[in-house]
């Protein structure tokens, strides 16, 4: 694949809300480029008589039923808040509009 130009990597950024340097669109430009000519490599590879993976180390989910047992009442597990709410922990918000 040929490089990507300076344009398309700026549009990629402008897509995905990215303020970019000059210095850093001519580096994502070299290492998009890269990503991209491995992935046609991928690409390349007869696969037809391949199965596919879902697990590649062969272990299994571990399942048990759920038990009901004794715990932390909410009054104990919210002692040591900072900030509680209507019997709720309360956290800044970590995405804004």
């Amino acid at each position: 694949m040929s490089q990507l130009t300076r344009e398309e990597v700026e549009h990629i950024s402008k897509l995905a809300k990215l303020n970019l340097t000059d210095l850093e669109v001519d580096k994502f430009s070299r290492e998009l480029t890269e990503i991209l000519d491995f992935v046609d490599q991928l690409n390349s590879l007869k696969t037809e008589n391949i199965s596919p993976l879902n697990n590649v180390t062969g272990r299994k989910n571990v399942f048990r039923e759920d038990e009901i047992k004794p715990s932390l009442s909410q009054k104990d597990a919210l002692a040591n808040a900072t900030s509680v709410y209507h019997g709720y922990f309360k956290v800044k918000a970590i995405f804004s509009r």
